[in-house]
Protein backbone atom coordinates (compact mmCIF):
# COMPACT_ATOMS: atom_id res chain seq x y z
CA UNK A 1 0.00 0.00 0.00
CA UNK A 2 1.08 3.18 -1.17
CA UNK A 3 2.05 5.89 1.30
CA UNK A 4 -1.03 8.46 -0.37
CA UNK A 5 -3.25 5.66 0.30
CA UNK A 6 -1.91 4.69 4.22
CA UNK A 7 -2.30 8.37 5.04
CA UNK A 8 -5.91 8.33 3.73
CA UNK A 9 -6.74 5.03 5.43
CA UNK A 10 -5.01 6.36 8.52
CA UNK A 11 -7.60 9.61 7.86
CA UNK A 12 -11.13 7.63 7.50
CA UNK A 13 -9.77 5.78 10.33
CA UNK A 14 -9.41 8.52 13.00
CA UNK A 15 -13.22 9.87 11.88
CA UNK A 16 -15.08 6.73 11.58
CA UNK A 17 -16.45 6.65 15.20
CA UNK A 18 -12.87 8.11 16.91
CA UNK A 19 -11.02 5.35 15.04
CA UNK A 20 -11.22 1.76 16.06
CA UNK A 21 -11.81 2.29 19.35
CA UNK A 22 -14.00 5.22 20.40
CA UNK A 23 -16.26 2.25 19.04
CA UNK A 24 -15.41 0.01 21.85
CA UNK A 25 -16.00 -0.07 25.03
CA UNK A 26 -19.01 0.43 27.23
CA UNK A 27 -21.98 2.75 26.00
CA UNK A 28 -20.67 6.10 26.21
CA UNK A 29 -21.44 9.25 24.13
CA UNK A 30 -17.90 9.34 21.74
CA UNK A 31 -18.27 12.79 22.01
CA UNK A 32 -18.73 13.05 25.49
CA UNK A 33 -16.11 15.04 27.82
CA UNK A 34 -13.62 13.34 29.60
CA UNK A 35 -15.43 11.22 32.26
CA UNK A 36 -14.16 10.37 36.11
CA UNK A 37 -12.25 6.57 35.64
CA UNK A 38 -14.77 4.16 36.73
CA UNK A 39 -14.71 2.58 40.19
CA UNK A 40 -13.57 -1.11 39.06
CA UNK A 41 -10.35 0.61 37.28
CA UNK A 42 -7.87 -1.90 37.75
CA UNK A 43 -5.00 -0.22 39.01
CA UNK A 44 -1.39 -0.98 39.03
CA UNK A 45 0.04 -3.09 41.65
CA UNK A 46 3.65 -5.19 42.52
CA UNK A 47 2.94 -6.17 45.17
CA UNK A 48 -0.48 -8.04 44.96
CA UNK A 49 -0.99 -6.54 49.19
CA UNK A 50 -4.29 -4.87 50.43
CA UNK A 51 -6.50 -6.59 48.05
CA UNK A 52 -5.35 -5.44 45.02
CA UNK A 53 -4.65 -7.43 42.01
CA UNK A 54 -0.93 -8.51 41.30
CA UNK A 55 0.21 -7.54 37.58
CA UNK A 56 1.48 -10.23 35.18
CA UNK A 57 5.04 -9.18 33.91
CA UNK A 58 7.45 -10.89 30.81
CA UNK A 59 6.32 -12.52 27.88
CA UNK A 60 3.12 -14.72 27.95
CA UNK A 61 1.23 -16.13 24.67
CA UNK A 62 -2.15 -17.20 23.31
CA UNK A 63 -3.43 -19.06 20.51
CA UNK A 64 -7.21 -16.88 19.57
CA UNK A 65 -9.21 -20.07 17.53
CA UNK A 66 -11.22 -18.76 14.80
CA UNK A 67 -13.64 -21.01 13.78
CA UNK A 68 -13.01 -22.88 10.20
CA UNK A 69 -10.08 -20.53 9.01
CA UNK A 70 -7.41 -21.35 11.56
CA UNK A 71 -5.14 -20.01 14.70
CA UNK A 72 -3.64 -16.64 15.31
CA UNK A 73 -0.70 -16.87 17.92
CA UNK A 74 0.13 -14.08 19.87
CA UNK A 75 2.76 -12.83 22.05
CA UNK A 76 1.74 -10.44 24.95
CA UNK A 77 3.79 -8.00 26.62
CA UNK A 78 3.28 -7.57 29.98
CA UNK A 79 6.50 -5.57 31.14
CA UNK A 80 5.12 -2.40 29.10
CA UNK A 81 1.13 -3.28 29.55
CA UNK A 82 0.65 -5.24 32.38
CA UNK A 83 -2.94 -4.49 33.42
CA UNK A 84 -3.90 -4.73 29.71
CA UNK A 85 -2.09 -8.06 29.76
CA UNK A 86 -3.52 -9.07 33.36
CA UNK A 87 -7.20 -8.46 31.91
CA UNK A 88 -6.28 -9.98 28.90
CA UNK A 89 -5.69 -13.42 30.08
CA UNK A 90 -7.84 -13.39 33.31
CA UNK A 91 -10.82 -12.83 30.73
CA UNK A 92 -9.52 -15.41 28.01
CA UNK A 93 -8.74 -17.90 31.20
CA UNK A 94 -12.47 -17.37 32.50
CA UNK A 95 -13.88 -18.38 28.53
CA UNK A 96 -15.12 -15.11 28.25
CA UNK A 97 -14.52 -14.69 24.54
CA UNK A 98 -15.31 -17.85 23.57
CA UNK A 99 -17.84 -18.11 20.80
CA UNK A 100 -17.86 -14.19 20.48
CA UNK A 101 -17.27 -12.37 16.98
CA UNK A 102 -14.85 -10.08 15.56
CA UNK A 103 -17.78 -7.39 14.72
CA UNK A 104 -15.86 -4.86 12.85
CA UNK A 105 -13.80 -5.33 9.94
CA UNK A 106 -11.64 -2.91 8.12
CA UNK A 107 -9.06 -3.48 5.26
CA UNK A 108 -6.12 -2.30 5.34
CA UNK A 109 -6.54 -0.74 9.20
CA UNK A 110 -7.81 -3.61 11.80
CA UNK A 111 -9.91 -6.34 12.69
CA UNK A 112 -11.84 -5.44 15.97
CA UNK A 113 -13.28 -8.30 18.20
CA UNK A 114 -14.07 -9.58 22.19
CA UNK A 115 -18.09 -7.60 22.33
CA UNK A 116 -20.13 -9.80 24.56
CA UNK A 117 -23.29 -7.28 22.97
CA UNK A 118 -21.37 -7.48 19.67
CA UNK A 119 -22.48 -3.78 19.14
CA UNK A 120 -19.30 -2.25 19.57
CA UNK A 121 -20.78 -1.08 22.78
CA UNK A 122 -20.18 -4.04 24.65
CA UNK A 123 -17.66 -5.14 27.29
CA UNK A 124 -16.79 -7.19 30.47
CA UNK A 125 -17.61 -5.64 34.29
CA UNK A 126 -14.38 -4.28 34.26
CA UNK A 127 -12.89 -1.47 32.87
CA UNK A 128 -8.87 -1.11 32.78
CA UNK A 129 -6.38 2.25 32.76
CA UNK A 130 -5.42 3.27 29.38
CA UNK A 131 -1.69 2.08 29.61
CA UNK A 132 -0.95 4.78 26.46
CA UNK A 133 1.44 8.04 26.38
CA UNK A 134 -1.73 9.97 26.34
CA UNK A 135 -2.96 9.04 29.76
CA UNK A 136 0.50 9.69 31.55
CA UNK A 137 1.79 5.91 30.84
CA UNK A 138 5.16 4.84 28.56
CA UNK A 139 4.74 2.33 26.55
CA UNK A 140 6.64 1.68 23.48
CA UNK A 141 5.25 -0.91 21.71
CA UNK A 142 3.77 0.37 18.16
CA UNK A 143 0.96 -0.60 16.10
CA UNK A 144 2.91 -2.21 13.44
CA UNK A 145 1.39 -4.82 11.13
CA UNK A 146 0.45 -7.92 13.63
CA UNK A 147 0.09 -5.33 16.80
CA UNK A 148 -2.57 -6.26 19.04
CA UNK A 149 -4.33 -3.39 20.95
CA UNK A 150 -7.23 -2.11 23.30
CA UNK A 151 -10.47 -0.60 21.37
CA UNK A 152 -12.10 1.95 24.10
CA UNK A 153 -14.45 4.77 24.49
CA UNK A 154 -13.43 8.59 24.40
CA UNK A 155 -12.34 8.01 28.00
CA UNK A 156 -8.64 7.23 28.37
CA UNK A 157 -9.76 4.59 31.29
CA UNK A 158 -12.96 2.29 29.47
CA UNK A 159 -11.11 -0.51 28.01
CA UNK A 160 -12.51 -3.58 29.07
CA UNK A 161 -12.83 -6.83 26.91
CA UNK A 162 -12.72 -5.49 23.06
CA UNK A 163 -9.40 -5.72 21.26
CA UNK A 164 -8.17 -5.38 17.81
CA UNK A 165 -5.54 -7.14 15.53
CA UNK A 166 -3.73 -4.38 12.88
CA UNK A 167 -4.21 -5.46 9.81
CA UNK A 168 -1.48 -3.02 7.93
CA UNK A 169 1.14 -0.80 10.16
CA UNK A 170 -1.55 2.02 11.95
CA UNK A 171 1.32 4.01 14.10
CA UNK A 172 -0.89 6.99 14.39
CA UNK A 173 -2.46 4.89 16.65
CA UNK A 174 0.66 4.76 19.13
CA UNK A 175 0.42 6.87 22.15
CA UNK A 176 -3.47 6.97 22.10
CA UNK A 177 -4.21 3.33 22.38
CA UNK A 178 -2.60 0.29 24.55
CA UNK A 179 -0.92 -2.02 22.22
CA UNK A 180 -0.09 -4.73 24.22
CA UNK A 181 2.02 -7.48 22.04
CA UNK A 182 2.34 -8.81 18.14
CA UNK A 183 0.76 -11.63 16.24
CA UNK A 184 3.56 -14.19 16.10
CA UNK A 185 1.95 -16.35 13.69
CA UNK A 186 -1.19 -16.55 11.71
CA UNK A 187 -1.38 -13.03 10.08
CA UNK A 188 -2.40 -14.98 6.89
CA UNK A 189 -5.86 -15.42 8.67
CA UNK A 190 -5.33 -12.02 9.67
CA UNK A 191 -5.15 -11.42 5.97
CA UNK A 192 -7.79 -13.52 5.19
CA UNK A 193 -10.50 -11.73 7.18
CA UNK A 194 -9.59 -8.12 6.54
CA UNK A 195 -9.26 -8.84 2.57
CA UNK A 196 -12.66 -11.04 2.56
CA UNK A 197 -14.62 -10.12 4.82
CA UNK A 198 -17.56 -8.51 2.78
CA UNK A 199 -20.90 -6.30 3.61
CA UNK A 200 -19.45 -3.88 6.01
CA UNK A 201 -21.45 -0.50 7.20
CA UNK A 202 -19.09 2.27 6.09
CA UNK A 203 -17.90 2.13 10.28
CA UNK A 204 -16.63 -1.50 9.58
CA UNK A 205 -19.52 -2.63 11.11
CA UNK A 206 -19.93 -6.76 9.62
CA UNK A 207 -23.19 -8.22 9.07
CA UNK A 208 -23.48 -10.87 11.94
CA UNK A 209 -23.72 -13.81 9.24
CA UNK A 210 -20.45 -12.87 8.19
CA UNK A 211 -18.79 -12.52 11.42
CA UNK A 212 -15.49 -14.64 12.39
CA UNK A 213 -16.35 -16.52 15.28
CA UNK A 214 -13.52 -16.71 18.18
CA UNK A 215 -14.23 -20.43 19.12
CA UNK A 216 -11.54 -20.00 21.85
CA UNK A 217 -8.58 -17.81 23.11
CA UNK A 218 -5.89 -20.35 24.84
CA UNK A 219 -3.63 -19.22 27.05
CA UNK A 220 -0.13 -21.12 26.53
CA UNK A 221 1.92 -19.54 29.05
Amino acid sequence: MNLKKKNLCGVLALILSGAVLLAGCQADDASAPEEEAHDQIVEASESGENGEEELLSGLHHVEIKIKDLGTISVELDADHAPITVTNFVKLAESGFYDGLTFHRIMKDFMMQGGDPEGTGMGGSDTEIKGEFAANGVENPLSHTRGAISMARSNRMDSASSQFFIVHQDSTYLDGQYACFGYVTDGMDIVDQICENTTGQDANGIVPVENRPVIESIVVVD
